[in-house]
């Protein structure tokens, strides 16, 4: 074969090569957490208490040193009412406490003594 076929063959080759194009990298779907339901998961406070519902278990602890302040169990009474029979390790006491899932991100609570409080769910 001639220099120049070869020069020649070699330079079409590569200009069809170049214009075959390598698929666009496909996107992957961004992982998101999964929206929590009920009132499982973690709540905090005003003052920076969490308190985690998990499966019928009820705990709440401090932020700075995650010490137990109180655990206990909760049951559903509704889709959106929650009972607490907690006890306080800081007091030992017993309490019971009713909170109301008023959204996905607020749970008003009223202790049996009559005081309120409002938890917001922990993001």
């Amino acid at each position: 074969m001639k220099p120049i076929a070869a020069l020649s063959l070699l330079a079409a080759a590569a200009a069809l090569a170049s214009c075959q194009t390598e698929p666009a990298p496909r996107s992957l779907p961004v992982a998101q957490q999964p929206m929590q339901q009920g009132v499982e998961g973690a709540w905090v406070d005003p003052n920076g208490i969490v308190s985690t519902f998990s499966s019928g278990t009820f705990t709440t602890r401090t932020t700075d040193t995650n010490q137990l302040l109180a655990s206990g169990t909760y049951i559903k009474t509704s889709p959106t009412l929650v009972e607490i029979n907690m006890t306080s390790l800081v007091r030992n006491t017993q309490s019971k406490v009713n909170c109301a899932l008023v959204s996905q991100h607020q749970l008003n609570c009223t202790t049996a003594e009559g005081a309120q409080f409002s938890l917001a769910r922990r993001t």
